[in-house]
């Protein structure tokens, strides 16, 4: 910045300080980013200073979309949004009590503006014209010498009172230590009910999972969410103490072969866009893929340089390290049902007894939220997945995971991982016919027909929880027998006090951190750490809508054809 701009800058902060003490929390939009330094140390430095401080800057030096930037103050949440600043207004989720606007150009930024906007708001701007100072006077900014302050007639929506920070979260995967690593880190109370003994011993006890993003030419839903959790999850993962440090993992990165020359030509087409930087995903040609790996590439691939895999056990015990004295476990607790008592849910286990109680609950058991009374209408399916496990001496030896229709990892502790297979059943057991089916896929990955030849059926047997949609849940659960008639998620009728983080497949590893931290945002009425688009995508309460459009639109059978 220049001297002028760095003045004008420190008199601003000035300002926001005189603003936000007295207030237990306080939310700052900065719509180039040059405040943001200066504003977290004014924070860090101010005695009188809010709880809580969240801060939304825009920036141009990052891939699109919202990025939630962990910090090791727990007061402080910093969220970078990639995108024109009509664009992030029009998908933001946040209610600042004071506003940087600097270099915005026109005037359709000023009506969504002012719908986020919290009344009382300041507003500090430079470089504003007539006309659009005329916009913002008509949407209710009043200017002053210092700014403007907002103020309107108009109806608001009420602001989200302060919750009682006691939940039970229900199972110990990496949905439910997730869920309670980011509640606890906001000072909440939780209980951890899991059904067995320890954590991770359903769909999360594989010895090896994989973390990857999604690569697509439109950019569409999966690929952003995948994009914004595996960063976000990247990021929270080093601040418990890194990969193979805090937890049993190697960031080896992960080579992901095309499948044949069509999907090698798309990914060029992806890659010739220049959208995608080098660290985060590169495309190799035959050649250089061949000599990464040592093995045949004849249709070359993608690096992902930070990708790798982790032991999901391993994550959940880091995850709930990081609780502290605010987790308390039930585990061994067997089946468990809910019931509402009043304002708050119960947990009960074997033979009845209480296991918990509290006025909030995270339904986060996976597959298992079929049986649950108040989940069983959700469209949840379990997938069988058979992972192979192999000695050294039957597995090619990577220097990378490496993927394809299947995936192999580098072996670590004397294991290589070989998967997974997507069955339609319910059988826990290991069967051959399953292995065959690894086995035959990672002969195709290293072309070596001869590959695990001899292999003794090992392995592990566990069941993903999947939606129609191959996207997860995340956020309150909706009642299908109060729905009614509505047409909009917000007004879906859902159980109080009732949330669910389910239907990760097999993305749980870098799904389960940035799923946790938007529901744990949604219950304390934060800015959320999602564009609206991918919030109302997970929205659980989607498949009311679309149970209720199905009801009118019926697929035809055979019959309505004639004979």
């Amino acid at each position: 910045m220049t001297a002028n701009a760095t003045a004008a800058a420190g008199a601003a902060d000035m300002l926001v300080q005189d603003h936000w003490r007295g207030r237990a929390r306080y939310t700052v939009f900065d719509s180039d980013g040059s405040h943001v330094e200066a504003l977290v140390d004014a924070w860090r430095l101010d005695a009188q200073r809010p709880a809580r401080l969240h801060v939304v800057a825009l920036t141009d030096r990052m891939q699109p979309g919202f990025h939630r930037i962990p910090q090791a103050d727990a007061g402080l949440t910093l969220d970078l949004v990639a995108a024109p600043l009509d664009t992030a207004l029009a998908e933001l989720n946040a209610h600042p009590d004071f506003i940087y606007l600097d270099g915005a150009q026109g005037t359709a930024f000023v009506r969504p503006l002012a719908r986020l906007t919290a009344l009382g708001a300041r507003l500090e701007a430079h470089g504003l014209d007539a006309e659009q100072r005329a916009a913002l006077a008509a949407q209710g900014f009043i200017f002053d010498e210092n700014g403007a302050t907002f103020s309107t007639r108009k109806p608001r929506l009420p602001s989200t009172p302060e919750p009682e920070r006691r939940a039970l979260v229900l199972g110990a995967g990496l949905a439910g230590c997730a869920a309670a690593a980011r509640l606890c880190a906001r000072g909440w109370q939780v209980t951890l009910i899991e059904r067995h003994p320890q954590v991770a011993m359903e769909a999360s006890g594989n010895l090896a999972g994989i973390f990857m993003p999604l690569l697509s030419r439109d950019d569409n839903i999966p690929t952003r969410l995948t994009r914004a959790a595996y960063l976000y999850a990247l990021r929270l993962w080093e601040q418990l103490g890194g990969i193979g440090r805090a937890f049993d993992g190697e960031q080896c990165g992960v080579l992901q072969l095309s499948r044949d020359t069509g999907h090698a030509a798309v990914s060029r087409a992806i890659a010739g866009l220049g959208r995608v930087p080098s660290d985060f995903a590169r495309w190799l040609e035959a050649p250089e893929a061949e000599s990464l790996l040592g093995l045949p590439a004849p249709d070359g691939g993608w690096l992902f340089p930070q990708g790798g895999w982790a032991r999901p056990g391993s994550v959940c015990e880091a995850l709930l390290a990081s609780c502290g004295d605010r987790l308390a476990r039930r585990f061994d607790a067997g089946d468990v049902t809910l019931e509402r008592a009043g304002d708050e849910w119960i947990a009960r286990g074997r033979d009845g007894a209480i296991l918990g109680q509290a006025p909030t609950v995270v339904l986060a058991s996976g597959a298992g939220a079929r049986h649950m009374a108040q989940s069983a209408d959700l469209p949840l399916q379990a997938l069988r997945g058979q992972v192979t496990h192999l000695a050294p001496e039957h597995a090619p030896q990577l220097p990378l995971v490496l993927c394809r229709e299947a995936y192999l990892t580098p072996s670590a502790h004397g294991i290589t991982c070989a998967g997974a297979t997507y069955d339609l059943d319910d059988d826990p057991r290991l069967r051959a016919a399953s292995q065959e089916e690894n086995v035959a896929r990672l002969r195709g990955l290293v072309s070596d027909p001869q590959a695990a030849a001899g292999a003794p059926l090992a392995g592990r047997v566990g069941f993903r929880c999947v939606a129609p949609d191959r996207l997860p849940l995340v956020g309150r659960l909706p009642d299908f027998a109060a729905a009614g008639a509505t047409e909009r998620l917000r007004d879906v009728t859902r159980h109080p006090g009732l949330h669910g983080l389910l239907g990760y497949a097999s993305r749980g590893l870098i799904w389960a951190p940035l799923a946790a931290e938007l529901l744990a945002a949604q219950l304390e009425g934060e800015p959320l750490p999602l564009e609206m688009a991918l919030v109302d995508a997970l929205d659980p309460a989607r498949f009311v809508l679309r149970a209720r459009r199905n009801s009118r639109h019926p697929a035809p059978n055979a019959t309505d054809f004639g004979p």
